[in-house]
């Protein structure tokens, strides 16, 4: 499964999750456009690799939901 730039990331439940920005050792790291309000807006956040179930296209599938792989997403500051 290649994943690249620009691809959709969605839930199990065919929820958009964010958009990839760049893949990293063991993670994928979405761009700071799909990082929500509040606190979360402007930060990168990060899905592990071990979630991805599959890849069609353009779009990575998740092997959770979306509401559930945002609570396993880790977080980094601004930069």
């Amino acid at each position: 499964m290649v994943i690249k730039e620009h691809m959709e990331v969605i839930g199990a439940d065919g929820v958009h999750v964010g958009t990839v920005d760049k893949i990293e050792v063991g993670r994928i790291k979405l761009t700071k456009k799909d990082s929500g309000e509040g606190a979360h807006k402007g930060h990168h956040h990060f899905i592990k690799r071990s979630l991805v179930a599959d890849v069609e296209g353009n779009k990575v599938r998740l092997s959770a939901n979306a509401d559930v792989a945002v609570t396993m997403e880790e977080e980094t500051g601004r930069g």
